[in-house]
C-alpha cells in the first residue's frame, strides 16, 4: 500500500467511518458471536481504522479477555488508544511478522481490510501463524462491489461505483477479494464454518441507504484528486448523489459483502 490510505485519514473520513460502524455494528456483534469470540479471548484487529470496532470487542472479551489493534495510520492508531485499546502500527502489506507471538491469538477480525492491500494471501498466511490451533478468523469483505447501483438505475451512481473500484485496483487492491481469500482459506489449513452473503436493497431514510449515498458524497472529492473522475464530471456526479432520494420509488442496492468465519485446523 503507499504511505497514504487511497481514502485518506481525514477528519471527514474518521467521521465517516464512525457512522459506517454504526450501520455495520449490528451485522459485525453477529458474525462474532458465530465466531465465538466471547469473554477472555484474545483477539487481533486487522486495520483496525480509528477503533470503532476494537473498541466494542474490548467491551465483548471483558477484562479477562485482549484485544489488540493493528493499523499503519498513526492518526488512527491514536484515535484508538484514546478509545482504551491497545494499538500497534503495522503495515499489513509488510512481509515480516504480525506484531503478535505465534499462535498466541483466539481469534482475528478484519472488515474491509485485504481488499486494499497488495499482498492479501501474505498478510492470511501471517494470520494462519497468529492463531492458535482452533483459533478463528472472521471478515466482512465484498465479493461483488459493482452490485452498488440504484434502482431506477442512475448513471452517474454507476460512473462512481466504477471510479471507486478503479481507485482501488490502481493502489494494487481488489474490490471483490473475498472470492479470492474463500480459496487461500483451505489452502492455509482453514475450515469454511460460515459463508454469509450481505446485500442490502435499501429506501431513503433507511441506515444502509445514508451509508452509500453519505460515501457517494464525501468520496468524490477524494476520486478527483486521485484523478479517477475529472473534474468536469464531478459536478453532475456530486448532483446525482444530492438529489437521489428525491428519485420517485428509487431503492439503492449496497455493495454485496461475504461474511467468512473460518476456523484454524
Amino acid at each position: 500500500m503507499s504511505a497514504d490510505y487511497v481514502l485518506g485519514t481525514d477528519e471527514v473520513e474518521l467521521r465517516r467511518l464512525g457512522a459506517q460502524h454504526d450501520v455495520w455494528r449490528a451485522a459485525a456483534h453477529a458474525a462474532w458471536q458465530r465466531a465465538l469470540i466471547g469473554a477472555g479471548s484474545t483477539v487481533l484487529d486487522l486495520g483496525c481504522g480509528p477503533g470503532f470496532a476494537a473498541a466494542d470487542l474490548a467491551a465483548v472479551v471483558g477484562s479477562t479477555g485482549h484485544v489488540i489493534a493493528l493499523d499503519k495510520a498513526p492518526r488512527y492508531l491514536e484515535a484508538t488508544r484514546a478509545r482504551g485499546v491497545e494499538a500497534r502500527a503495522c503495515d499489513l502489506d509488510d512481509d515480516s511478522m504480525l506484531p503478535v507471538a505465534p499462535g498466541s491469538i483466539d481469534a482475528v477480525w478484519a472488515r474491509w481490510v485485504f481488499c486494499f492491500l497488495t499482498r492479501p494471501r501474505a498478510l492470511l498466511a501471517r494470520v494462519a501463524e497468529a492463531l492458535k490451533p482452533g483459533g478463528v478468523f472472521v471478515a466482512h469483505e465484498y465479493f461483488d462491489y459493482s452490485t452498488w447501483r440504484a434502482a431506477p438505475r442512475v448513471p452517474e451512481v454507476e460512473e462512481f461505483v466504477a471510479a471507486v473500484m478503479a481507485s482501488w485496483r490502481a493502489q494494487g487492491g481488489e474490490p471483490d477479494i473475498a472470492l479470492s481469500l474463500l480459496p487461500w482459506l483451505g489452502e492455509l489449513g482453514f475450515e469454511i464454518v460460515s459463508a454469509r452473503p450481505i446485500t442490502h436493497v435499501a429506501a431513503p431514510g433507511d441506515a444502509m441507504f445514508s451509508w452509500v449515498s453519505s460515501f457517494g458524497r464525501t468520496g468524490l472529492d477524494r476520486l478527483v484528486e486521485l484523478g479517477h473522475v475529472s473534474r468536469d464530471r464531478a459536478p453532475a456526479i456530486a448532483q446525482a448523489w444530492a438529489s437521489i432520494s428525491t428519485v420517485p420509488h428509487v431503492r439503492i442496492v449496497t455493495p454485496s459483502v461475504l461474511e467468512l468465519v473460518a476456523r484454524k485446523r
